[in-house]
């Protein structure tokens, strides 16, 4: 209450001044800026947008602004490329200059200042970088071949545990990525049931996923006295923020002190960690594997979780793409085998449905931003230094000119006449991002999905769960709000349909 009295107050005094500035200081720029919707003094577009689904309001816009649109939000200059090619342009050819990250307070505030993916341009970011590319660059991410298998299976697994359970595919889709992103960061396996590690992450993945944006980090550049108020003070999404210092600090220190417990003791296991503790000692170096280490986690199990569960949602939506990606299984791996990463050369069905997936609901609808380091021109428009730009997968994924139809699931879109792939590598799609800031585990990230959606699919059969008059419960896709959507809950059935499959499954897993 105090909170809303404050601003019913400070926010029109801002407004005045601010607008009084605006009418004797304006800016002159030697081109036009990008075409957009009228800003007001000080607030610009704020009032405009879908503040929990920005996305959205952006793909509007582009029926009338185009497919680069300029916006202000609270003072910030933003720029919304609504084309793929636009991006690759400016995020690709001219990396040099938008490379960078705006300085989002919220980052700090919420004790995250040590994140890969967050990082301005620089020195750190190059360090980061090297690790990331040593141990998970496509021909490193092969070695982990036997791990995706594995881990698949314990999916499938915990997914016919499952059954008809309404959490069962969010919790198990979750727990098969921080599993795979945790063994391959700290050699640490999770324990089956309340691994304090692994649900202190997702807590934080959760938590940041809310509170770093650019349209909440507008609010404390707008007002800047904001960042020494505590953080009672504030709604409970900046509320978080303190509990997302509290565990970032645990996460940072925790697994990284148990892998030097066990290097000391001669028991650690393979992993990122392991791997460099034994070529360094500097105690700035540990400061900097322990930052790789926890973006590394945090990335992997977010994103990959989210598309695994949006994958199972499609595969109950669209029985007849489910149909053709068991009998493409069928044909290639035998009835009593378990699919493996070995072949999947053999299956171009399960990679397209694979971009579909990524295509059909990226899990970071508006990516990250990034900021121009230097004045710009692009077909005739002036992009100022210090924007913001942000690619909309949103509006790439809705392209009806290169998507026709674009919400309806179809993996054939990646396909040529004769079932081959258009495109041999995953890694390219537009949901892994874009130039020097495009995501550096995204051959273990693909690999990883595939291998769980071809698992899943040789041995379950997905369908709408039912009531109890034996109607069948409709699935209406609903999503979190944040830089990075996950899929809620829906209700589904999940069953056997190759007893042979599950008999060796289970034998393998050692599971009655």
């Amino acid at each position: 209450m105090f909170f809303a009295h404050i601003f019913a107050v400070a926010i029109p005094c801002a407004i005045a001044v601010v607008a009084a500035l605006c009418w004797t200081r304006g800016r002159v720029y030697p081109l036009p800026l990008p075409p957009g919707p009228r800003p007001l003094p000080f607030l610009g577009n704020a009032l405009q947008l879908d503040t929990t689904r920005p996305w959205l309001t952006y793909t509007a816009w582009r029926k009338v602004y185009g497919n680069i649109i300029y916006s202000r939000l609270l003072g910030i200059d933003m720029i919304i490329l609504n084309s793929d090619t636009i991006a690759r342009e400016l995020f690709n050819k001219r990396s040099a200059i938008y490379s960078d990250r705006p300085v989002i307070h919220t980052r700090e505030r919420a004790g995250l200042a040590f994140n890969t993916g967050l990082l301005p341009y620089g020195e750190t970011l190059q360090q980061h970088r090297k690790i990331y590319h040593q141990v998970l660059k496509a021909e490193t991410s092969i070695s982990y071949n036997g791990m995706y298998t594995r881990q698949a299976n314990e999916l499938v697994a915990d997914l016919l545990s499952a059954g008809a359970d309404m959490q069962g595919p969010k919790e198990a889709c979750e727990r098969y990525m921080g599993v795979l992103t945790m063994v391959m960061t700290y050699g640490h396996i999770p324990q089956r049931e309340g691994d304090p590690v692994l649900d202190r992450a997702h807590e934080l993945v959760d938590i940041v996923s809310r509170v770093v944006t650019p349209e909440k980090a507008a609010l404390f550049s707008a007002f800047p006295f904001l960042k020494r108020l505590p953080a009672w003070f504030f709604s409970k999404d900046y509320a978080l923020m303190e509990r997302s210092r509290e565990l970032c600090q645990q996460l940072l220190d925790e697994p990284f002190n148990e892998v030097k417990a066990q290097m000391a003791e001669g028991t650690a296991s393979q992993s990122l960690v392991s791997d460099f503790l034994s070529q360094t000692h500097d105690e700035g170096d540990e400061e900097t594997l322990k930052a790789v280490a926890l973006s590394g986690y945090m990335a992997g199990t977010g994103t990959a979780a989210h598309s695994i569960h949006v994958f199972i949602m499609a595969m109950v939506l669209y029985p007849d793409v489910q149909a053709r990606a068991r009998a493409e299984i069928n044909q290639v791996v035998k009835h009593d085998k378990m699919p493996s990463m070995d072949d999947r050369a053999s299956l171009p069905y399960i990679d397209a449905i694979l971009r579909e997936v990524l295509r059909w609901y990226p899990p970071a609808p508006l990516g990250i931003a990034h900021v121009a380091s230097q004045d710009d021109v692009y077909d005739g428009y002036f992009i100022p230094k210090g924007t913001l730009l942000m690619a909309n997968q949103w509006a790439l994924s809705r392209d009806e000119d290169k998507f026709p139809d674009a919400s309806r699931f179809d993996p054939t879109r990646h396909l040529t006449a004769d079932g081959q792939l258009k495109d041999r590598v995953t890694a390219n799609h537009f949901a892994f991002g874009y130039g020097r800031r495009i995501c550096p585990g995204r051959w273990f990230a693909e690999d990883a999905m595939w291998a769980a959606m071809a698992a899943v699919l040789s041995v379950l059969h997905m369908d709408h769960a039912k009531d109890p008059n034996g109607k069948k419960i409709e699935i209406t896709p609903e999503f979190t709000p944040g830089i990075q959507v996950s899929l809620k809950p829906f209700p589904c059935s999940l069953g056997s349909v190759n007893t042979e499959r599950e008999r060796q499954l289970r034998a393998m897993m050692s599971l009655k």
